[in-house]
C-alpha cells in the first residue's frame, strides 16, 4: 500500500489546501494529512486540535485520507505513518526555494523519503493562510478562499461579514 503524507500547518486549511489533498488522495492509497504542532515555532492562530477538526471535516468525503497531528521531525512522523513519499504544494518560485531546502534536509535525515510537489491550481495560486487570516481579521469575506467549518469558526470570532 502506497502511503503518502501531507504535511503543514493548516492555520487554516483553505480551499487550496484542499485541491491539494484531494489531488494527493486520486494518486495514493492512503493519504495522511499532518497538520503541525509546533510550540517553538510562531503562535498559530487556531490549535492543532482546531485545525485537525477543521481537516477531518472538509475532507470527509476522501475516504483514503486521515488526519493526524504531528509533532517533531517530519522523517521520524513519516515514518510513524508508513509514508515513504511527502507530498507539498507549490504557489509560485519562493514556495520551491524553500522546499527544496527542506527536502535536501529530509533526504540527508531519511535517504528513502521522496518528496513529491503538486503544482497549485491555478485558481489557488494566490492563496494563502496568512491573507484569509487578515482578510478574516478586518472583517473581509473569505466564504470563497476556505471550507465552510472555518468560515465559520471566523464568524464567531470576527463576527458576520457583509458580502
Amino acid at each position: 500500500m502506497k502511503t503518502a503524507l501531507c504535511p503543514g500547518t493548516y492555520d487554516p486549511v483553505t480551499i487550496g489546501h484542499l485541491d491539494i489533498i484531494s489531488r494527493c488522495s486520486a494518486m495514493f492509497d492512503e493519504v495522511v494529512v499532518g497538520v503541525v504542532d509546533d510550540p517553538f515555532r510562531k503562535s498559530a492562530l487556531f490549535s492543532a486540535e482546531e485545525r485537525a477538526d477543521f481537516l477531518q471535516e472538509s475532507t470527509k468525503h476522501l475516504t483514503n485520507v486521515r488526519i493526524a497531528i504531528m509533532r517533531g521531525l517530519v522523517v521520524k512522523f513519516a515514518r510513524q505513518v508508513g509514508a515513504r513519499v511527502l507530498v507539498k504544494g507549490l504557489r509560485a518560485l519562493t514556495d520551491f526555494e524553500y522546499e527544496f531546502q527542506m527536502a535536501q534536509l529530509n533526504r540527508k535525515l531519511d535517504p528513502e523519503l521522496e518528496t513529491m510537489y503538486l503544482m497549485a491550481s491555478p485558481e489557488y495560486s494566490f492563496l494563502s493562510s496568512s491573507g484569509v487570516r487578515e482578510i478574516a481579521k478586518y472583517g473581509g469575506c473569505v466564504g470563497d478562499l476556505v471550507p465552510e467549518v472555518v468560515e465559520r469558526r471566523f464568524a464567531e470570532m470576527y463576527g458576520r461579514v457583509e458580502d
